[in-house]
């Protein structure tokens, strides 16, 4: 038998559930609840342990109620990527606050929409990334991890031992990878 399950989110331990579990009550009955309190809204959806759980439980034909949306991720594609989750397991989801209930041809729409704003903070994101990328490369700042491998020496005691790239990885406790950089490099 299907079973309506509500998820209960707050960020800090001054906030409380009340509102939500109060306004989903009045409209929902529901069978199982999961929360969770003091959970900032950076983490994301499947590293917090109430729904975490939620999404272990959950069965083909249930419906997940939330107060608000953004109660089931972080960001857009936080929230996009737990609605889809769910609706993999034929999970219907609903919204009190947005008013809609995805299952239905509306919620649908409303779905296509959110991931639409999903792809364009996903570009928004590079789009902010490569800007900073490039602004510190006009600056002259060194980008990456700082190098600690000397090329000339790796590749030099490579060929005085006649080692293997596994062997002088293994020699300088560095990868396999870093060994074939430091040859390529020091040979110019």
């Amino acid at each position: 038998m299907a079973a309506t399950i509500a998820y209960l989110r707050v960020s800090t331990d001054d906030q409380t559930t009340a509102t939500q579990r109060a306004t989903i009550e009045e409209k929902h009955k529901i069978d199982t609840w999961f929360t969770d309190e003091a959970t900032s809204g950076a983490i994301k959806a499947e590293q917090r342990e109430g729904l975490s759980k939620l999404l272990q439980y959950v069965r083909k034909g249930d419906t997940v109620v939330v107060y608000a949306i953004d109660r089931l991720g972080r960001n857009t594609i936080d929230v996009l990527e737990t609605v889809e989750a769910l609706a993999a397991k034929e999970v219907a989801v609903i919204s009190i606050r947005e008013g809609f209930d995805l299952s239905t041809p509306m919620g649908k729409m409303m779905l296509t929409m959110l991931a639409g704003m999903a792809e364009l903070e996903r570009s928004n994101i590079k789009a902010r990334q490569m800007a900073g990328i490039e602004r510190a490369k006009a600056e002259g700042r060194a980008l990456g991890r700082e190098k600690t491998i000397d090329d000339a020496q790796v590749a030099q005691w490579r060929s005085e031992n006649s080692a293997s790239i596994k062997a002088t990885a293994e020699h300088f406790d560095i990868s396999t990878a870093s060994v074939k950089r430091a040859c390529r490099t020091a040979k110019g």
